[in-house]
């Protein structure tokens, strides 16, 4: 849930930053998308805050654009207000706090991924060779070979049918969590199912970081693990895996790219993964990124592994982020002809629950804005809370501003939905259907009844910067707005 109105998190800007360190005397020097200073938590004398300590490593990282930090040699992170609450509480002599009751949290998750972690073999010390060969051909691995599978520590668990692959913490190579991947068939297709420990919200794994050298200056960035290892197999160039492909990018993971000077982001074959890439750039820093261009010549990584294209040659046609202010049609040949191909994606997001709607709004697009309207009582916010179901569970982050009724009734009308049957007959079933809802990018502004336009308007830009949202739900204009300004255009 976004912070509540009474109190949302008060906006810093770069230069309030600057400013501040500059007049604690705190040594800075300016990243891609954070400021690099030393670490007010690693050592230091109590007398002096140990940031001034000559000649310390620049290991904690300020967000530009939020203020949150994070210290990637003890793994301390917080708000902008946390970090300046540090500072004063250094020039006092007294250790910084920690957060008992989240790191209890995070304890426990990672005892249950050691617990699984145990469990599951080295996926080349299976059985016998034939179990180890149906199992990689199962996840179309077959050309993957043993020596990546090792370097990367990638494990199979058998009784869940699953690859496992581990966290390890970047400070001290402990387990923190695991992802399980397990492969479902649909008819012909096959989906590929993910589960992760510590939960979503939690899990900012970006796996392959254990294997990244401190000189490496350019990264290739995928939406998955298996596309990691093929780019390590086929390339031999450092690449990492988002925990959560090309469905958002947490702006804790930034302080792990800033030693970048040139980031690839190839995250698969699809349009969305191309407007997703394009999101994660302008994150990023523009001017360091390149994307590559999903195409029947430019699949994902792995498919291109198993076709045996040639990785090289497409790395170095990936496309640069940044645009010049004119541009001609040569610069643009490429993604016309992308639009023609892929007319299907272009029409957006299709609903899976309603067909008809397909047919009026051809899908679910970006930066498109869709009224509906209709007498009280006539089920606007029961329809919009199935239509915006149907989009969250394809992986649509959603964020939701309900100013007439309350989260609590609408999460469950929404769960009700998800569950599709009536959870209030079946209570023993609340907790296993409710751990599903909760792994779905959905979230809930905290506004009730009349509001400030301008701040809700800023937590929406909060909240695409922090989750990446890609759909927004008012219900309803007119109580968010107030009845005065009904004469208005506004």
């Amino acid at each position: 849930v976004l912070p509540s109105p009474e109190g949302p998190a008060p906006s810093v800007s770069v230069t309030e930053i600057r400013q501040y360190l500059r007049t604690h005397g705190i040594p800075f020097h300016d990243g891609y998308s954070c400021l690099h200073t030393p670490s007010l938590f690693t050592g230091g004398h109590a007398d002096q805050p140990p940031a001034v300590a000559a000649g310390a490593p620049y290991t904690l990282f300020i967000d530009k654009t939020t203020g949150s930090f994070l210290c990637t040699a003890t793994l301390a992170e917080g708000t902008w207000q946390d970090f300046q609450a540090n500072v004063e509480l250094q020039h006092r002599g007294i250790p910084p706090a920690k957060s008992e009751e989240m790191e209890e949290v995070l304890r426990q998750a990672s005892e249950d991924a050691r617990c699984i972690w145990d469990r599951a073999l080295p996926l080349w010390e299976l059985l016998d060779e034939d179990e180890t060969n149906k199992t990689k051909a199962m996840f179309g691995i077959s050309l993957v070979s043993n020596a990546t599978l090792k370097r990367f520590g990638v494990r199979y668990l058998r009784t869940a049918k699953s690859l496992v692959f581990p966290w390890f913490s970047p400070r001290n190579a402990t387990l923190k969590g695991v992802k399980l991947v397990r492969v479902e068939k649909k008819g012909d297709t096959i989906a590929y199912v993910e589960e992760t420990l510590p939960r979503f919200d939690s899990y900012h794994n970006l796996f392959g970081l254990p294997l990244i050298g401190c000189r490496d200056t350019e990264l290739v960035l995928t939406g998955w693990e298996l596309d990691a290892l093929a780019l390590h197999q086929a390339a031999g160039v450092p690449s990492l895996a988002l925990p959560r492909g090309a469905t958002c990018l947490p702006p804790a993971l930034l302080p792990y790219l800033e030693q970048f000077k040139r980031i690839t982001l190839w995250l698969g074959e699809d349009l969305r993964s191309w407007e997703a890439a394009k999101l994660f750039a302008r994150k990023l820093s523009l001017k360091r990124c390149s994307l590559v261009r999903p195409g029947n010549l430019q699949p994902r990584p792995l498919e291109a592994l198993n076709q045996g294209l040639n990785f090289t040659k497409i790395l170095r046609a990936a496309l640069p982020a940044s645009h010049k202010s004119i541009i001609s049609f040569r610069q643009l040949r490429e993604e016309v002809f992308g639009e023609l191909a892929n007319t299907e994606q272009v029409a957006g997001i299709k609903w899976m629950r309603f067909p008809e709607l397909n047919k009026l709004l051809k899908g679910h697009r970006r930066g498109e804005l869709t009224v509906f309207t209709g007498p009280t009582g006539s089920g606007k916010t029961t329809f919009i809370s199935e239509y915006a179901l149907d989009l969250c569970m394809q992986g649509v982050c959603t964020l939701w501003g309900s100013f007439e009724i309350n989260n609590i009734r609408l999460a469950k009308i929404m769960l009700t939905q998800f569950a599709g049957r009536r959870l209030e007959d079946q209570l023993e079933l609340y907790d296993e259907w409710a751990d599903r809802f909760e792994d779905l990018p959905l979230y809930f502004m905290t506004f009730h009844g009349q509001q400030n336009i301008k701040t809700v308007i800023e937590t929406m830009q909060h909240a695409v910067y922090m989750y990446d949202i890609t759909h927004v739900i008012i219900d309803n204009l007119q109580f968010m707005m107030g009845q005065e300004h009904l004469s208005g255009d506004r």
